[in-house]
Parts: structure tokens; C-alpha cells; sequence
């Protein structure tokens, strides 16, 4: 059985925060483990923690989103609340350090406009090679992404990307293709496909919080290991003929803390309601709307 340094260590959560679209996720969970489970983890993880955190605020000023300040600004709180008082006021420093260079590089990025002012068309085309927790982050940069980051035809290429295949997309462990949930689902995506007049980013948004796995974690069966969800999906899925097995348990931060100190095993064998811990509530950290909660606070004037 892999002890807790192991488990932490392959949660990867120091890879994602150098990721500017799973910055702030990484920073939340890295915020529910440090406050709820820091004082039960041994020493060594001790450390890992807070050094985990003091690299999350030396990233700061790479990420220039407000949601990436309100993340770090939560785990600055976790920091306070959990950490001994050296390691605590090592935190504060840092953070504060972090928030001026934020500043700084921000009005040095407002200066240099010439690389912000491409055609709508032009951004357009560019951002159909995103996936949508990208595209989301390019909406928060500036106005002029913001509104081409919100044009249909991406959102409408988006939700056919995630959701032409509802019967797969809604199906999770424990839950019968006839299901009410499953053909709540399908009704919600044949009315969405047949409405050509339809706000497709409102669309997308309400299919995916009708979603099972709206969590930003979950622990694929297959693989036999905790990942990151990209597209709803186990980002090892593939298109071949395992794609099908890679049967996903969703998992909020605060499970993963549990499941870190040994309070909590997995799999979990079957989706359940009370993903949503009270310590999780604690934080005004939404694990019911995962990456559509971290991405929409605002983008910079």
C-alpha cells in the first residue's frame, strides 16, 4: 500500500500549478488538503505541503487571472490557519511578495497591447484549438479575448465535442442506462442539438453542471489511479477499444485529503451525493461546478 508521500507525490498537484487553466483548481485543492489534513499528515508530507504552497505563490504573477489571485488569496488563508508560526509567516511573505509582482507584470502587459490587438476572426480560429477550461482562461485575459472566447460557434463546437455522445458522457458507476439521470441528459442534449437560435455557452454550461463528472478529479477504475478530468473524460481514454472501460469515479479535494492520510480508500464503487464536504463549504470552494466556478470571476481591464 503506498504510504501518504506516495499518494501525494502522484497526485502530480506541483505539475498542475505551472498549468495557467489548472492554476487556480490546483491552488483550492492544494488550500482543503493543507487546512483540513496538515496537522494528521507525518513531517515529511508536512514539508511537501508547504513547499507545494510557497511554489504556488512564486507562480502568481505567471498566471495574471483574477481567478488565479482569488485562489491564491484561499490558500494564503489555509496557510494561516494550518502552518506553525515560522513556516506561517514564511507563507505571508512570499504571498505578499507575489501579489506586487502581479501588479507589476500586469501594467507592464497592459503597456505592450500590440500582441493583445489581433482581429476577432483571427482569435476566433486560433481558440478552436483549445479545450474549454484554455478557452475559459483566454476570456479572462482582456476584453478583446473575452468577446472571442465568447463567440457561438465555439461553444457550439465545444458542446459537440463533449456532449454528441450523451449516453456516454452521462454514464458513472452504479447508474442504469435508463435511468432518470441518464435520460434527463439525452432530453436536455436532443432539445439543445435541434435549436439553432440558442446560446450555445449557456448550453454548454448548463449540460455540464448537469453532469456527473463536473468534479476536476476523478479516480478511473482502469487505470487504477486518481487523474484529471479533460473533457469530462479520463485524459488516457483514447479513442480505441479500451475507451469505453475507463470508468470514472468523480472525487472532490476534500475526499482526496482523506484518501491521503488513509481515512478514505478507493475506489469509491459507486457515485454518491455527499461529494461535497462541510469542510469543503468552509472555503467557498464549489466542487458541484469545478472548472466553470474557477473560470468565470473576471478578466484584467
Amino acid at each position: 500500500m503506498a504510504n501518504p508521500i506516495e499518494k501525494y507525490t502522484n497526485l502530480r498537484l506541483r505539475d498542475s500549478l505551472s498549468i495557467p487553466y489548472k492554476y487556480p483548481i490546483a491552488c483550492k485543492e492544494l488550500s482543503i488538503i493543507l487546512r483540513s489534513y496538515y496537522s494528521k499528515s507525518p513531517k515529511s508530507l508536512q514539508s511537501l505541503l508547504f513547499d507545494d504552497t510557497l511554489f504556488a505563490f512564486h507562480l502568481l504573477p505567471l498566471m495574471q487571472t483574477q481567478s488565479a489571485v482569488s485562489a491564491a488569496s484561499l490558500l494564503i488563508q489555509s496557510a494561516e490557519s494550518a502552518l506553525p508560526k515560522q513556516k506561517r509567516v514564511l507563507a505571508a511573505s512570499e504571498f505578499k511578495q507575489a501579489k506586487i509582482s502581479y501588479k507589476r507584470r500586469g501594467k507592464i502587459l497592459q503597456d505592450d497591447k500590440g500582441s493583445l490587438n489581433l482581429p476577432q476572426d483571427v482569435l476566433v480560429h486560433l481558440f478552436c484549438f483549445l479545450d474549454v477550461q484554455s478557452l475559459l482562461t483566454a476570456g479572462l485575459v482582456c476584453r478583446s479575448w473575452n468577446a472571442a472566447a465568447n463567440d457561438s460557434y465555439l461553444w457550439q463546437f465545444q458542446y459537440t465535442n463533449h456532449f454528441d455522445d450523451s449516453e456516454r458522457v452521462s454514464k458513472f458507476k452504479g447508474l442504469a442506462d435508463n435511468d432518470t439521470a441518464v435520460g434527463k441528459q439525452h432530453e436536455l442534449s436532443t432539445k439543445v442539438c435541434t435549436n439553432v437560435n440558442n446560446n450555445w455557452k449557456d448550453n454548454f454550461r448548463k449540460a455540464y453542471l448537469g453532469n456527473p463528472y463536473k468534479s476536476d478529479r476523478g479516480y478511473c477504475l482502469y487505470c487504477n489511479s486518481i487523474v484529471w478530468l479533460s473533457n469530462l473524460r479520463c485524459p488516457n481514454q483514447g479513442l480505441g477499444r479500451t475507451a469505453n472501460k475507463h470508468e470514472l469515479d468523480p472525487l472532490s479535494p476534500d475526499q482526496i485529503g482523506k484518501y491521503i492520510v488513509d481515512e478514505l480508500e478507493l475506489p469509491l464503487l459507486m457515485y454518491s451525493e455527499d461529494h461535497c464536504s462541510d469542510s469543503d463549504e468552509d472555503y467557498d470552494y464549489v466542487p458541484s461546478s469545478g472548472i466553470w466556478e474557477t473560470h468565470t470571476v473576471g478578466y484584467m481591464t
